[in-house]
């Protein structure tokens, strides 16, 4: 269930509201280009500004329009553990097969911490978890030590390593078995010589097909064959994501794609306009647009 290519979905808006016929569009998009999963209101989804109401409306959308076709991993961590516990409990009510918990962010927890917060999350909601370790967006992250303790806590079955150090991901593999899965798309396939197994991917949003085309690769054994993805995925993930702050120009990209809106929510900003015609030559280098 955890493996391959996984799509940090966007939350599309229009005129400041939730643009529920725009993510349907999106989600046939990564079902008809074979996705491996589906991981709506994450950090991409900007979690951080829709309201505990409409966070909750999006999971339910989202596992409704995918019909069950893959698996949902619903965003749902928090840096208060009752608040992940009781949005983990609503992705379960509406048919979730995951849920995805961020490290705490702004409280800065102890090792111990994560270790009780991520357990306690665990033991109440009965729905397997994928741990999302990314401290630069939160302050603090957690330990090879932690992690491998967590993977003993019974649901709590594969990690998202966006440290961007792969130490961190060499040393969880040499400490446990816990499924590692990459939470940067420029480094899927190094990730993977070490034993990731895929990606929760960002450029998914705008190319599921070539990115599921890496991971199949991986599985399969194949990382000869991956590099050649990985060389031509590379600069697309690394230049588009180097523009501003996700999920800032993806959603440029998707603009200018027609795939959706660029409409973001404060504190988020659009791109600024000579980051754009970067961003065209980037999607033109990358045979998007001509």
């Amino acid at each position: 269930m955890f493996t391959g290519a996984m799509v940090a979905l966007i939350t599309p808006f229009q005129d400041g509201e939730i643009d529920f016929r725009t993510l349907d569009e999106l989600i046939d998009f990564q079902l008809e280009n074979g996705i491996d999963g589906i991981v709506p209101v994450g950090t991409t989804g900007e979690s951080p500004t829709l309201s505990h109401e409409e966070h909750k409306k999006v999971i339910e959308r989202v596992v409704k329009a995918v019909g069950g076709k893959v698996p949902v991993i619903a965003g749902a961590g928090s840096n208060s553990t009752a608040e992940a516990i009781e949005l983990a409990a609503y992705a379960r009510k509406v048919g979730a097969d995951a849920t995805l918990q961020v490290d705490p962010y702004y409280n800065k927890p102890t090792q111990e911490g994560f270790y009780q917060h991520f357990k306690a999350v665990a033991e109440e909601v009965d729905l397997p978890i994928v741990l999302y370790n990314i401290p630069g967006r939160c302050g603090a992250g957690m330990s090879p030590e932690t992690i491998a303790r967590l993977a003993e806590v019974e649901n709590i079955v594969a990690i998202k390593e966006a440290t961007g150090k792969l130490d961190q991901a060499s040393e969880i593999a040499s400490r446990c078995d816990i499924t590692i899965i990459s939470g940067d798309d420029s480094l899927t396939l190094p990730i993977a010589s070490v034993g990731g197994k895929g990606v929760i991917s960002v450029v998914a949003n705008i190319v599921p097909a070539d990115v599921k085309a890496m991971t199949d690769l991986i599985l399969e054994g194949d990382l000869a064959q991956a590099r050649q993805w990985h060389n031509k995925l590379f600069p697309l993930s690394k230049n588009l994501l180097s523009l501003a702050t996700n999920p800032i120009p993806l959603k440029a990209a998707m603009s200018i794609l027609n795939l959706a809106s660029e409409e973001m929510r404060l504190p988020m900003t659009p791109l600024e306009e000579d980051k754009r015609t970067v961003l065209e030559q980037i999607l033109k280098d990358y045979g998007l647009l001509n």
